[in-house]
């Protein structure tokens, strides 16, 4: 049997619309990726294998009907815990069920679902979207598959979402992105991570934290998988041509050495650096650019102003009974919100309104600037088993991905390298608002040149039906 799970998702969707490969055998391909790695990886909340095999057999049907609903159909796609799916529980991280109208689905999925996609399960979060390393104290934290020796933090708050795509049980995982929760996990697990515009996508369907903040974005192996995947959902795109690699000399790439190297491990920055090399090298344009509004968008966005305050609003109005049991790293983010005034809550969300427009004009020049994802190595579990611990390194871990969400810019991840540790390294791509199209052309170019996150950083230790005996 020919293993499917790293191939292209292009390729992969010409063999099911040809009848080549059947949906009933990558989902079960997709099966004994998951029953091979569940144990160690424990990336999903909820999985339902007769659930993948119900809608592979639909979507094989179809095919053989000579229907084709759209690039999804028949592909194994992995849905975070906090998304609305019929027939699937929403916990969104917590240790009780949240009330049956949660689970109605919002345009996304019925988006995926209208071309017959397979869900392949509900991936682990952290508790109601508010952490970014992946961490949850009543489900347990899915293992990043980079590190065979010791149990590393997967990145969150999409914590199962990039270790699905390496366990081989999903080909595209959904996520959401509030302060990186995409691109942290997109980060540290050496995948390919989007977070949209806001507004972009529609955030109904899915439980909120900050109605100011929350984007819902994709996780996929590849840059050519993101754009595949990013085309068959998004509506705006679906209504022009297909977004292709830009020229490389004809791109401008935007640097800085302030803010996003502040926290930065040296062993970080030097293969983002390196990275950046090799495309000026190829003749893209480097210019290098102050960008000092991160600072301040950053600060008020990390005081929880915003993000806590909306975020405590939804849990007291719809969801009070889940307030006393929330995990301590998240509660005590919360109690923010529920300590802030409402002036002081209007005041934050003006002073972000204001940077917002002198972001975009520092950025009207250039397609994109080029900056670390993630300036930390994935930390150990046990490690940051210390509430004080566990602060700093939440902190740091989503310092340089918060400046696009509290900018109001979108942002992709693609892995450069690997550090001293051995894990992966991702090189951010940040562009002006709903401009997508552009950024994922730019970063088509960069893959071309730099080599697919396989070529570019190996396979991990862990995970994949590569590694099968």
């Amino acid at each position: 049997m020919v293993d499917w799970i790293d191939r292209p998702l292009a390729e992969i969707a010409t063999a099911l619309k040809d009848c080549s490969l059947s949906a009933i055998e990558l989902g079960e391909q997709s099966i004994d990726c998951h029953n091979r790695w569940n144990a160690l990886f424990k990336a999903y909340k909820n999985w339902q294998p007769e659930k993948i095999k119900d809608q592979a057999s639909i979507a094989d049907a179809a095919f053989k009907k000579g229907i084709h609903l759209g690039g999804l159909q028949g592909i194994p796609i992995s849905i975070k815990d906090l998304y609305g799916v019929r027939g699937y529980s929403v916990f969104a991280g917590s240790p009780k069920q949240l009330p049956a109208e949660y689970e109605i689905e919002g345009p996304i999925i019925s988006t995926i679902r209208d071309q017959l996609c397979v869900i392949s399960g509900k991936t682990h979060t952290v508790e109601f979207a508010f952490g970014g390393l992946g961490t949850n104290p009543h489900w347990g934290t899915p293992r990043n598959p980079w590190d065979a020796k010791n149990y590393r933090v997967p990145g969150g708050s999409s914590a199962g979402a990039g270790v699905s795509l390496i366990e081989g049980s999903s080909l595209i995982a959904l996520g959401t992105d509030t302060g990186g929760s995409v691109r942290i996990p997109a980060s540290m697990t050496g995948n390919v991570g989007i977070k949209n515009t806001l507004n972009r996508w529609s955030t109904k369907g899915i439980v909120p934290l900050s109605t100011t903040f929350d984007t819902p974005g994709i996780l996929a192996k590849s840059v050519a998988d993101l754009v595949f995947a990013f085309e068959s959902i998004d509506t705006q795109c679906s209504q022009t041509s297909s977004i292709s690699a830009r020229d490389i000399n004809t791109i401008t790439i935007a640097t800085t050495k302030d803010f996003f190297w502040d926290q930065c491990q040296s062993d970080i920055g030097n293969v983002v650096e390196n990275a950046i090399a090799e495309l000026s090298d190829a003749r893209a344009k480097i210019t290098n650019i102050d960008f000092q509004e991160a600072y301040e968008a950053v600060r008020v966005m990390a005081k929880g102003t915003i993000a806590a305050s909306e975020g405590y609003q939804h849990l007291s109005k719809k969801l009070p009974d889940w307030i006393d049991t929330l995990d301590p790293n998240v509660s005590s983010r919360m109690a923010t919100g529920r300590d802030t005034s409402s002036s002081d809550y209007q005041k934050a969300l003006k002073q972000l309104k204001k940077l917002w427009v002198l972001a975009s004009d520092r950025l009207s020049a250039v397609d994109v600037l080029a900056v670390p994802t993630v300036p930390i190595t994935p930390p150990k579990v046990d490690v940051v088993a210390d509430t004080a611990a566990y602060s700093v390194k939440n902190m740091a871990a989503l310092s340089n991905t918060m400046a696009a969400n509290a900018l109001n810019l979108c942002a992709v991840t693609i892995p450069v390298g690997l550090d001293k540790a051995g894990m992966p390294v991702g090189l951010q791509l940040i562009a002006r608002a709903n401009s997508e199209e552009n950024l994922l052309a730019v970063a088509l170019a960069f893959e071309n040149i730099l080599g697919t996150p396989r070529d570019r950083i190996g396979k991990p230790a862990l995970g994949g039906a590569a590694s099968r005996k």
